[in-house]
């Protein structure tokens, strides 16, 4: 088949195949956000088997805390990974991370639990955070700047899979979550069933791991100027190029942990049962990784703006009346049109950030810089929005304070669009 076949480059060697490149790089973005996915979705039972007190309102927010302290370190992995990736390569780092988030992934699935060793089951799980939060750090801004380096004239569309690929994450995670909670008791669940999807995901990392080994770096990387310090000119020169790039961030990656927070939120706050809060999360998988490659291909067409600005627009508007329809009367119904308005409005202005977050940064520092950028979003305003959602909650007495939360996301994101097409378009 004719786009199968490998198309040649300028320097007479073989450049990848779309599909094949595509593959490779998204395998480890979708290996990161299916972990994350599971860990948030499993929270409760999480919070069961390593951290146990009198108040399971206190176990769940540790659980919590450990999720967003594993957030803390991704800058730093960020500053490792993606300076490396600026220096030595981009494959080189995408190896370095899949293999870090396979370790992580391992410590995880064979932990024993609190009963069984005390302390140090929460502690070593804290370590496996760490050891993911460090690998996922750099995931983003190596894969996002291979991707785009080698296919620049498809730079909206490929960027794309980026994001739908952590669709595809969520919507696997919440199939195990649905499966689980329809053919294993809660007990059985609380006991072990809660370790099956990590499991799943550990046996991923291996494919990745292959498939990584027999890419080559993009062409205008290979050829290009290398800085010894791409931190040091980031912090530099380029602080402005990192600040736009995190706001454009702010409001998508709220979205997607707020995603990872539904069954959480569903059960404990709105008393609705597993079942309905997993099939929301499906819902919102099958939604994000079908309608994100399609706004990929729709924004080669008609520009990225139109569609960051018009989600931005219905976000604004419909957020806190979405959140009033679920609340005032909980059903499983409500809770389907909540989270699909959601992961939809997410899946139009999510498609195009990564190509726009690229053409941002130069080459030199493309890797580094979106890698930062995008870790410091996710740390402070994603990776933390289940716990200041659960203390927004528990502050202000009402459900609808996650609402409020994402509308400051939100006009936060569209300043930074703002300050950024004026920058894209003076260039």
């Amino acid at each position: 088949m004719s786009t199968l076949i490998e198309r040649q480059s300028a320097a007479g060697v073989a450049a990848p195949n779309l599909y094949k490149t595509l593959f490779a790089t998204c395998i480890g973005n979708a290996l990161e956000w299916f972990d994350i996915a599971v860990y948030g979705f499993f929270a409760s039972y999480i919070a069961h088997a390593f951290f146990p007190t009198a108040d399971p309102a206190v176990s769940l927010l540790l659980t919590f805390g450990s999720f967003g302290v594993s957030f803390l370190i991704r800058p730093l992995g960020a500053v490792v990974l993606g300076a490396y990736a600026d220096r030595v390569g981009r494959k080189k780092a995408l190896l370095l991370s899949i293999s870090l988030m396979m370790l992580g992934g391992a410590i995880i699935v064979l932990m024993p639990a609190y009963a069984t060793i005390g302390l140090a089951a929460p502690v070593l799980v804290l370590v496996a955070r760490l050891i993911q939060g460090f690998s996922a750090g750099g995931e983003f801004g190596s894969s996002t700047a291979f991707l785009v380096e080698h296919f620049p004239e498809r730079r909206a569309f490929i960027a794309s899979w980026q994001f739908a690929t952590q669709g595809a994450s969520t919507l696997m995670a919440s199939a195990f979550g649905l499966g689980l909670t329809h053919f294993l008791s809660e007990e059985q669940i609380e006991s072990w069933g809660w370790r099956i999807p990590f499991a799943f995901g550990l046996l991923i990392g291996p494919v990745g791991l292959y498939i990584r080994r027999h890419l080559h770096e993009p062409e205008s990387f290979s050829r290009g100027e290398k800085v010894r310090s791409p931190l040091r000119l980031l912090v530099g020169q380029q602080k402005n190029l990192m600040l736009l790039a995190m706001g454009l961030m702010i409001i998508s990656t709220g979205i997607n942990y707020m995603l990872n927070y539904v069954p959480t939120y569903a059960t404990k706050n709105l008393h609705l049962s597993g079942t309905a809060a997993f099939s929301a999360t499906l819902l919102a998988g099958i939604i994000l990784t079908v309608v994100t490659p399609l706004m990929g291909l729709w924004a080669e067409k008609i520009g990225r703006g139109p569609l960051m600005w018009g989600s931005l627009a219905l976000l604004l508007l419909t957020i806190y009346p979405a959140f009033a329809l679920v609340v005032n009367q909980p059903t499983a119904a409500r809770l389907l049109i909540l989270v699909g308005w959601l992961a939809l409005l997410k899946s139009v202005y999510f498609s195009v950030v990564p190509s726009m977050m690229a053409d941002l940064f130069p080459v030199t520092t493309r890797a580094s810089g979106m890698a930062i950028s995008y870790n410091v979003a996710v740390t402070l305003f994603g990776g933390f929005a289940p716990l200041i959602c659960t203390l927004l909650i528990s502050a202000t007495g009402t459900s609808l304070a996650p609402g409020w939360y994402l509308i400051a996301l939100a006009l936060c994101s569209s300043w930074a669009l703002l300050k950024s097409q004026s920058r894209l378009q003076a260039k």
